[in-house]
C-alpha cells in the first residue's frame, strides 16, 4: 500500500514580509498620491507589476475606462494567476486595492500600499511553494475609493471589473478575500459581518493556527470594500480590515497615513495569517 505524500504547508516567511514591505514603501515614496485614473496611478501599477513578477509572478494588466463623477476615467487592475495544472482544483481569489483617497493629501500607507505590498509578498511565497493544492488568483484593484460616497458609478470600479474577470473565466472560487489596512504598527484584524460566515471562521481559525490567537476578530459592522461586489454576484467572500489605525481611527485618509505607521512585523503577521487561510482552503 503506497502511502500518498501530503503536500507542504505554505509559509510566510520575514523574506516575504521584506519583499511586501519594500513594495509598499515604494509605492508610498514614488508614487503618492496615486489616485485612481492620475499619472501617479497608472505608474503605481508599473510599480506593482514589476515587484510582482520579479516575485515569479506571471502579471497581466486590465486598463478599462468607467464612468465616474468627475467623468469618464482610465483605471488600471493587476491579475496573477497561479494554477496547480488541475482544472477541477477550486480557486481562491485574493484582492487589494492600491489607489489613495482622491482629495485628501493622503499617502496611503496602510490603506492600499501596505496590502499592495502583501499581496506581492504572498506572489513571493507561493512561487517557492513546491506542492500547491489548489489554485490562487491575485488581484491588484484601482478605484477601490469614491470620490464622494459609495454608488453604482462612484468607488469599487476595479472590484467590480474583477468580478467580471472571474466569471468571463467560468472557475470554481472558492472564496474570496480582501485584504485592507493591514499594515498597522499595531495590528488588530477585524472581519466585517457583511461576509460569509464560514470564510469568517476559518479566518480567526487561520490565526490561531499561525500562532497568533486573538489577532482576527469577527465583528458587527459591515464595511465597504472590494469584496461586496463579489458578495453581490453570489461568491463566497470576507472582508480582512484593521479598521483602528491611529488614536480614534485618525490616521485613517488623512496625510498622516504614512509609511512610518506600519511594519514589517504587521506585515508578516498579515501574511502568515494569510497563508493559513490558504492551507486550510488549498
Amino acid at each position: 500500500m503506497t502511502i500518498p505524500l501530503l503536500a507542504a504547508a505554505l509559509v510566510f516567511t520575514p523574506a516575504d514580509a521584506k519583499v511586501a514591505f519594500d513594495t509598499a514603501r515604494e509605492l508610498v515614496s514614488e508614487c503618492t498620491p496615486r489616485d485612481a485614473g492620475t499619472i501617479r496611478g497608472r505608474i503605481a501599477s508599473n510599480h506593482i507589476l514589476d515587484a510582482a513578477s520579479s516575485s515569479g509572478a506571471d502579471v497581466r494588466r486590465d486598463t478599462f475606462r468607467a464612468k465616474t463623477p468627475a467623468g469618464e476615467r482610465e483605471f488600471t487592475n493587476l491579475y496573477a494567476q497561479f494554477r496547480t495544472g488541475d482544472p477541477s482544483s477550486g480557486w481562491v481569489v485574493l484582492l487589494s486595492h492600491y489607489d489613495t483617497k482622491p482629495g485628501t493629501g493622503c499617502p496611503g500607507a496602510n490603506d492600499g500600499a501596505s496590502t499592495s505590498g502583501l499581496l506581492v509578498g504572498i506572489a513571493n511565497a507561493f512561487s517557492n511553494w513546491e506542492r500547491p493544492r489548489g489554485n490562487l488568483l491575485l488581484v491588484w484593484t484601482d478605484g477601490e475609493e469614491c470620490i464622494n460616497s459609495y454608488s453604482e458609478n462612484d468607488g469599487l470600479w476595479g472590484s467590480r471589473r474583477a468580478v467580471e474577470f472571474v466569471k468571463d473565466r467560468n472557475i470554481s472560487v472558492l472564496a474570496v478575500v480582501c485584504l485592507d489596512m493591514l499594515g498597522d504598527r499595531d495590528l488588530s484584524i477585524s472581519v466585517p459581518a457583511n461576509g460569509s460566515p464560514a470564510l469568517s471562521r476559518i479566518a480567526v481559525a487561520a490565526a490561531q493556527r499561525a500562532g497568533y490567537p486573538g489577532l482576527v476578530r469577527q465583528v458587527g459592522d459591515h464595511v465597504k470594500d472590494d469584496h461586496v461586489p463579489f458578495l453581490d454576484k453570489g461568491y463566497k467572500a470576507i472582508d480582512l480590515i484593521d479598521f483602528s489605525y491611529g488614536p480614534g481611527n485618525s490616521y485613517w485618509h488623512t496625510p498622516k497615513d504614512t509609511i512610518d505607521h506600519i511594519s514589517e512585523e504587521s506585515l508578516l503577521k498579515s501574511g502568515r495569517v494569510v497563508a493559513e487561510i490558504l492551507n486550510i482552503l488549498l
